[in-house]
């Protein structure tokens, strides 16, 4: 009886030693968790780059669109200028504005018109220069 207890006894020390061993020891589970949280903070750090660069192009176009509206803003000024004048406002001028540069364009009826109208669209806040084409007829 004594040999088989003894037997079960050392069947168990070994068991529970193995036991110790095997937590010592990563197993399936304790891996795929490290390789998850690994992957997710990756990812979490892709998507945050990501989002860096979606604000910093939305900044670029927000900066075009900008400078869009106020051509567009200083191109009606100057059409407004232009036609609250008395002698230019039945004459076909053209105004075009690229980044507050002012092209006018069309046919005038005289010199001192075509300078009138130079310094109409000079004077209109956001102009930085004033492209005079018109041709006098």
């Amino acid at each position: 009886m004594k040999i088989s207890e003894n037997f079960k006894l050392i069947g168990f020390s070994m068991l529970f030693v193995v036991g110790l061993t095997a937590c010592n020891k990563p197993g399936p589970a304790e891996t795929a968790g490290k390789k998850i949280d690994q992957t997710v903070g990756e990812a979490g750090k892709k998507i945050g780059e990501a989002a860096d660069k979606v604000v910093e192009k939305l900044g670029e176009q927000g900066e075009k669109t900008s400078v869009t509206i106020d051509d567009a803003e200083i191109t009606t000024r100057v059409k407004a200028a232009i036609f609250a004048e008395p002698g230019l406002k039945t004459l076909q001028i053209s105004v075009n504005t690229v980044k507050g540069s002012v092209t006018l364009s069309g046919s005038i009826d005289s010199l001192p018109s075509s300078n009138r109208a130079r310094v109409l669209a000079g004077a209109v806040t956001g102009v930085k220069e004033v492209k005079n084409r018109l041709v006098v007829k």
